[in-house]
């Protein structure tokens, strides 16, 4: 096992889709930045959360936020429009913790009420779903 931490923001609201086993995945791409000889670098992962786990938490992955991911990383190669090979690099996630950001606090703060969770929720592969 492979296992990776990553922290950065979401470049697109998550999605749930079906496998053809009929077992859900969410899924949403995570950028994150780090600073090489001066200048930014983005590095873009694709997350994937399988099962009722993912599709109670993708209401809450919006684009923009920042979230902490837990899991195995994935890499694979693909053959681009040009013709070159490029790499992808890919997370199951076994943990996701909400940083904050995207329409889930703009939402909050509209509401009183809020949404339950605070200023973060983390949901791990441990805990019980709180929904």
């Amino acid at each position: 096992m492979k296992v990776i931490t990553i922290a950065g923001r979401l470049g697109r609201d998550a999605e749930v889709k079906s496998t053809q086993g009929g077992t859900n995945v969410c899924r949403f791409s995570v950028a994150t930045d780090a600073k090489r000889n001066g200048e930014k670098v983005t590095t873009w992962f694709d997350v994937s959360i399988f099962g009722k786990r993912g599709e109670a938490l993708a209401r809450y992955l919006t684009k923009g936020t920042t979230v902490c991911v837990v899991g195995d990383l994935e890499a694979r190669t693909f053959q681009a429009k040009d013709g070159s090979t490029k790499l992808a690099l890919g997370v199951v996630a076994s943990e996701v913790t909400l940083l904050g950001g995207g329409q889930r606090d703009e939402q909050r703060a509209a509401s009183p009420a809020g949404d339950g969770f605070g200023d973060a929720g983390s949901f791990d592969s441990g805990d019980d779903l709180p929904f």
